[in-house]
C-alpha cells in the first residue's frame, strides 16, 4: 500500500503497547479470529481506542471490535457474506467522500454488528448487513465489514486515500 498512497506504514502486533506506537493513524486489520469466542486473540487492541488519539480504522473483527468495546452488540451474521456485495453509502462523510452512492465490495464475514453504541453513526450498509460502515461522532473513530485492501473492492485505493486525509487534518 506504500507505494500507492505515499504513505510510510509499517505492520504491528497487535500485543504492541499503545505507548510503543509512534504513528499518526492506525488500522486494525481484518482477520480470522471471531467476535464472539476469540477476542483474547485481538491482543491489546482496547488499549489502542482508549489510549491513542489518532485516526483509527477497523476493518471486518476490528470493526466489530470497535463497536463491542464502546457498548455496542456483535455476533454471528444472520446472512454471513462472501465474495461481492454491493454497499449502499448513507452518509459519504470522510471516508466515502467523492465515492458513488453504491459500489461493489469484497466481504469475508460470518460475524457483523448487531447493535451500533450511542456515540456511532451509521455510513453504509449491504442487503444483508445493516452496519457495513461507522463513524464515532466525535473522534476519528472509522469502521469498515467489507474489506478495503483488496482488489476486488471498487475504490479501495480512493477510501484509504480518504482515510490518510482524515489523518493528515488530525495532526497537530
Amino acid at each position: 500500500m506504500k507505494r500507492e498512497i505515499e504513505v510510510e506504514t509499517k505492520i504491528i502486533p497487535n500485543t504492541t503497547l499503545a505507548e510503543q506506537i509512534e504513528a499518526d493513524g492506525l488500522v486494525l486489520s481484518g482477520g480470522a479470529p471471531r467476535i464472539g469466542s476469540d477476542i483474547p486473540k485481538l491482543g491489546v487492541t482496547a488499549d489502542y481506542l482508549d489510549k491513542l488519539q489518532i485516526p483509527i480504522l477497523g476493518i471486518c473483527v476490528g470493526h466489530q471490535f470497535i463497536a463491542l468495546h464502546f457498548g455496542g452488540k456483535a455476533g454471528p451474521a444472520k446472512v454471513p457474506e462472501y465474495g461481492k456485495a454491493e454497499l449502499i453509502v448513507t452518509d459519504p462523510d470522510d471516508l466515502f467522500k467523492g465515492l458513488p452512492e453504491r459500489f461493489t465490495v469484497w466481504e469475508s464475514h460470518n460475524d457483523e454488528i448487531h447493535e451500533l453504541p450511542a456515540e456511532f453513526i451509521a455510513l453504509a450498509h449491504s442487503k444483508d448487513c445493516r452496519y457495513e460502515a461507522i463513524k464515532h461522532k466525535t473522534r476519528p473513530l472509522y469502521g469498515v465489514q467489507f474489506h478495503p485492501e483488496v482488489e476486488h473492492t471498487s475504490y479501495h485505493y480512493e477510501i484509504f486515500a480518504n482515510f490518510i486525509e482524515v489523518v493528515k487534518v488530525s495532526k497537530p
